[in-house]
């Protein structure tokens, strides 16, 4: 037998739940005519009225109060499943608002790893930076250095310290300007100042060149454009392939990155799986850092 067409029936079922053609086409966001057509095709092709109209008012007939408790149960039952089905796929994603030279240069190389590991989970990456409003956002995670203070109701988790070098082209590849120029990144303008402190650097500089993000700093200094002061997690895998060099190693400056939560992560949630493996992640690194601050001796050959 075939079936009215789904779409009658819908604005069927929303006219007999709520009594009125005019509250089913609010509620449908459209006409009353459409409403009224859609009826009178579905009447014609069963061949039975479904409605009485009397004085502007509708009532169910007795066949429409049948009909109407079969299509109320669908109807119920479809919204149900698709709204679960709608929070199982909410419930498999992991929103994370990450600084944006953290996001671009360390984390999304690495989330193709992930995906492997966790093909069910989403990861969903904001770029941003300080204070976080989980409620506002509604981010799961964000990744943060601990350079302000957030609010004693959020979960913190501490994941390591804050490395920072001096980051240059490799010697061999340097430009006569390179030892001129001073690249510092508007966002976080003292890290030069940090960065000397700690090491003790005096080089001169002929002039300082601002950019908005660390990364662009980054990207002009593995141009040869100048010298700049970045966090070891921003220039990890550059320093591991050769593109560029910290002479002189990186050094802890007092502050750290850590996991925000609006609250506790539920153990096996996607954000406890997602934290887990950023953890992971973060020790690789770590590692590699360790090499980079202490390079094996070279063999010689005589």
């Amino acid at each position: 037998m075939k079936l009215p067409p789904l779409s009658s029936l819908r604005f069927f079922d929303a006219a007999a739940r709520t009594g009125s053609f005019m509250k089913a086409a609010q509620e449908l966001h459209v006409t009353h005519g459409a409403v009224s057509r859609q009826i009178r095709l579905l009447e014609e092709d069963l061949g039975i009225f479904l409605f009485e109209r009397r004085n502007r008012a509708v009532f169910l007939t007795p066949a429409g109060q049948t009909l109407f408790q079969t299509t109320g149960q669908i109807f119920s039952q479809l919204a149900q499943t698709v709204e679960k089905l709608q929070h199982q796929q909410q419930d498999n994603v992991v929103s994370l608002s990450c600084e944006p030279t953290i996001a671009m240069r360390w984390l999304i190389p690495r989330l193709s790893d992930f995906y492997q590991r966790y093909p069910a989970i989403t990861v969903h990456l904001i770029t941003a930076g300080g204070a976080i409003d989980f409620a506002k956002t509604g981010v799961s995670i964000a990744l943060r250095r601990n350079d302000f203070k957030w609010h004693h109701d959020i979960h913190s988790v501490e994941l390591c310290p804050e490395w920072i070098g001096r980051v240059q082209r490799p010697a061999a590849s340097q430009q006569n300007i390179t030892g001129s120029v001073l690249l510092l990144p508007a966002t976080r303008p003292d890290v030069w100042q940090t960065w000397r402190q700690l090491s003790g650097d005096i080089t001169n500089w002929q002039r300082t060149v601002s950019y908005e993000h660390f990364y662009m700093c980054i990207q002009a200094a593995l141009a040869g454009q100048g010298v700049t002061a970045a966090s070891f997690l921003m220039v990890a895998d550059d320093l591991l392939s050769g593109q560029s060099e910290a002479p002189a190693g990186f050094m802890t400056d007092n502050t750290a990155y850590y996991l925000l939560f609006p609250s506790v992560p539920e153990k096996e949630s996607p954000a406890w799986i997602f934290s887990l493996w950023l953890r992971e992640k973060i020790n690789e690194s770590l590692a590699a850092l360790h090499i980079c601050n202490h390079p094996p001796e070279s063999d010689t050959i005589g």
